[in-house]
């Protein structure tokens, strides 16, 4: 890599040049660099008005760059190892949908776990793609899936010759990375793409000693949520693809979602957070995977809690693991990780990223310091000692599995009807719904509600689970198509 050219920040070095240049603003935003509206301009600074502009010769265009923003994608590009790096401002959301968008027509199969992220989903309602799922194992204590079986996507392979592409999640939220390099090889070897939603994994193309990221493994597209462990402002994200992909075909899909009034706060984060990592990655995630280490290690003391790490990894069920999540199973406490999450804000004002039934996750990145550290484990110590049962009732249920009978399109554009959940038993679901976080759907759009199905709703809303997605804001009640 050319480390002196990842010095520059194009998008930056623009906004600076354009302030100093003194514009008279006759057009959008209104504000006009926030001398229209003072108690926003008091509230989030000067600074940051007068750089949320609007698209202009000096500062390019995102739907057609020429200059410098087509300048900071190539650098984006070289610093992530990319054919091509996309700057996205509608969130890694957007990058999910554009890769399912560009990689599928209506009526294409696309091959991927049911575990999926919510937005994966959407893709399929806006694409008209059709998804061959297929079932992730799940680890028998700590409830969070397991590796992408390689044998199990062979098969589904097999069987799906005219399938368009393949969808991995990988790292997952709690850590979990896949064989990317062996599922690419596989697609591949069948014609199909690799899609790879790597929202939680910005930080792999810049450490050491982590796992293998997508454009290295071979991957064709993969969504990158710099925003989470880059540093980069939330909502902005990058879309990676490789040489194999055309990249301007690429853009007009993208084109088709993306705002035409890009935020150049956001673009400019993106820019100066990939300057910051190109540069400084490697000593700031080794930093980063110390933290993580010393509180694994510190939280493993504790009775109760267990903080995992790469002892998972046996090469079949989990092929490797991002050492820079903290996730914390809390069971044996008695505490779901609901609980503990919720005892942390609300006793010890400290936000973890979410808690399940059965864990809780720290997202330990850039800006994170060791007393900080050091303050969860005095916390999570605390709240042993002061709120531990001796049994936890809480029953973990499997995510059900629920069959497709319509494509998730057509269910979600056709008439429906709504009825109580257990008299939705056996229709065929209307809308998404699920527990949030993770996101990952317990029902989507075209599945059949099944027992099972309701019984894991009603059991996730016994227990506190924020379950969200549905038409009936109090969850008694689920559409489901009027003649299924």
């Amino acid at each position: 890599m050319d480390y002196s050219a990842q010095e520059r920040a194009p998008i930056k070095e623009a906004l600076e040049n354009l302030k100093n240049m003194r514009v008279v603003p006759f057009d959008v935003p209104g504000h006009k660099r926030g001398k229209g509206n003072g108690e926003l301009t008091q509230f989030l600074g000067a600074r940051c008005m007068e750089t949320d502009v609007n698209s202009m010769k000096p500062l390019d265009n995102l739907s057609h760059p020429v200059s410098v923003i087509r300048e900071a994608e190539e650098l984006a590009a070289h610093a992530f190892g990319a054919g091509h790096a996309f700057f996205l401002v509608n969130g890694t959301t957007s990058a999910v949908q554009n890769m399912i968008l560009f990689a599928c027509h209506p009526g294409d199969k696309i091959i991927l776990s049911r575990n999926v992220h919510k937005s994966v989903i959407n893709a399929l309602v806006l694409s008209g793609a059709i998804p061959v799922y297929f079932q992730q194992p799940v680890h028998e204590k700590l409830h969070i899936s397991l590796s992408l079986p390689l044998q199990e996507l062979e098969k589904t392979i097999l069987d799906h010759p005219e399938a368009k592409a393949v969808f991995v999640t990988s790292p997952s939220y709690y850590g979990i990375c896949s064989n990317l390099q062996r599922i690419g090889e596989l697609t591949h070897r069948h014609g199909m793409l690799l899609l790879v939603d790597e929202a939680h994994g910005a930080h792999l193309y810049f450490g050491q000693g982590l796992p293998c990221p997508a454009m290295a493994a071979g991957a064709d597209l993969a969504a990158v949520s710099m925003h989470k462990s880059g540093g980069s402002l939330t909502q902005s994200s990058f879309l990676l693809s490789s040489a194999r992909v055309d990249a301007e075909a690429l853009r007009q899909t993208i084109n088709l979602t993306q705002s035409t009034s890009a935020s150049y706060l956001l673009l400019a984060s993106l820019d100066i957070s990939r300057k910051n990592l190109a540069l400084h990655g490697q000593e700031i995630f080794a930093h980063v995977l110390h933290l993580a280490d010393y509180a694994r290690e510190e939280i493993n003391k504790l009775d109760g809690y267990y903080a995992y790490g790469k002892e998972l990894i046996d090469e079949k069920t989990i092929f490797d693991f991002d050492a820079t999540k903290l996730a914390v199973a809390t069971m044996d406490t008695g505490l779901s990780g609901m609980e503990v999450y919720d005892l942390l804000r609300d006793e010890y004002d400290i936000q973890v990223e979410f808690g399940d039934v059965s864990n809780i996750l720290a997202y330990i990145s850039v800006g994170d310091r060791q007393r900080e550290l050091e303050r969860l484990v005095g916390a999570l110590a605390e709240i042993e000692r002061r709120f531990r049962r001796p049994q936890n009732t809480l029953y973990v249920k499997p995510l059900p599995v629920t069959p497709l009978r319509k494509s998730p399109k057509e269910a979600y554009y056709g008439k429906k009807i709504s009825l109580p959940l257990s008299l939705a038993i056996g229709r065929v679901c209307g809308e998404l719904i699920m527990c949030y976080p993770p996101g990952i759907p317990i029902l989507a759009p075209g599945e059949e509600i099944t027992a099972a199905a309701v019984e894991y709703i009603e059991n996730a809303l016994d227990i506190g689970c924020n379950v969200i997605g549905t038409h009936d804001v109090d969850i008694e009640n689920l559409q489901v198509l009027e003649n299924s």
